[in-house]
Order: structure tokens, then sequence, then C-alpha cells
């Protein structure tokens, strides 16, 4: 196995790690995790060990995509496996964001139709034979639902103290980001959709 692949790998291994760290009852077993305060904003280290888990694995995504065009190791499985472990990693944060009350429903939900219909569509397309390429809408849509949930994940710092809703700005901006992704590949996959055959 290629090292892109393996590092694509442990994004995804990294995900049940973040989810333990954030469901995890700390104050029932007597564990009273610190919040720092700068200026106006306050962040949980709960928060802060997610967020560094949360950017290792955004950081690994650049990683393996730059390392696999560089040593020439772009394969099959590595296109199968990247975006699912990016989709899986960003929905779960957004998931367990928006369970947890930090941030509004709807824009989660659209986003995750959006990925269901998308990979739809790439499916029914991949069995005509036909690859539907990530266009640059999708890697806009990544990156800034990523940066989104970092900011999110530290309470919107450092622009809460400038009093600039960054975080809510990008949630709502990748969503439309998303919509607009999604009508994409959808008239990329319309040949097949409608496909009479």
């Amino acid at each position: 196995m290629t090292l892109p692949n393996k590092i694509s790998i442990f994004r995804l291994i990294l995900i049940p790690l973040i989810v333990a760290v954030w469901i995890f009852p700390f104050a029932q077993f007597g564990i009273n995790l610190p919040v720092y305060h700068v200026s106006i904003v306050s962040i949980s280290l709960k928060n802060i060990i997610v967020c560094i888990l949360f950017a290792i694995g955004s950081f690994s995504d650049f990683l393996d995509g730059y390392l696999a065009r560089k040593n020439n190791q772009v394969t099959t499985f590595g296109k199968f496996i990247d975006p699912i472990a990016d989709k899986c990693l960003t929905s779960t944060m957004f998931i367990l964001l928006a369970a947890s009350q930090v941030i509004p429903v709807i824009p989660v939900v659209v986003m995750v139709w959006r990925d269901t219909i998308v990979d739809g569509a790439r499916m029914m397309a991949a069995g005509k034979g036909s690859v539907m390429a990530a266009g640059i809408l999708g890697k806009i849509k990544t990156a800034s639902q990523m940066l989104c949930i970092i900011l999110t994940l530290l309470n919107n710092f450092p622009f809460e103290i400038m009093s600039i809703p960054m975080a809510s700005v990008l949630l709502w901006f990748s969503m439309i980001i998303s919509v607009l992704g999604g009508i994409d590949y959808y008239n990329q996959a319309k040949p097949y959709i409608w496909e009479s055959k």
C-alpha cells in the first residue's frame, strides 16, 4: 500500500477518536476540563483537543494528494478512499456540532444530502464507464468546510474579538458552494440519470 493511501486510512482512523473525545462524559468521571479565556473568547480543552485532531486530519487531506501526485502514486484505491475519508471527517464533525446545538441543523442536512446525491450520481456514471472528476467548487467546499469547523471549535477565535461571525459565514458559504457543486455534478451525470435504457 502506498504512503498516500496509508495517510487516507489514518484520516479515517482519526474519526472515531474525535467522536470519542467529543461525546465522552468527562464530568461523570470527575474530570473537570479547563476552559481557557482569550479576551472575550472562552475555549474548553475538549474543543482544543478535538480541533487539533481535526486539523491533523484536514492537513492529511492535503498531504496525501500532494504525495500521490509528486511521487506518481495515484491509484484507483486512492481515488476511492480519499474523498470518502474527507466526507466522513467533515460530515461527522458537522453532525456532532449540530447534535450539540453548536451550529444550526439546516446547512448540515443540506450538505449531507448533497454528498449522498453526488455519490449516487458518481456511482451511476462509473457504472457507465465515465469518471466524474472533482471540480474547483468541490475543492473550495472542502476547504471552507474544514476552516469553518476549526473556527467553530475555537468559538470563532480570533474573529469573535473583532465581532466578525466568520464561522457562521463560512458555514452558510459552505452550504451554498456545496449546492452549486452538486448542480455541476448533476449536469455531468444527467445523460446517465435520464438514460432511457
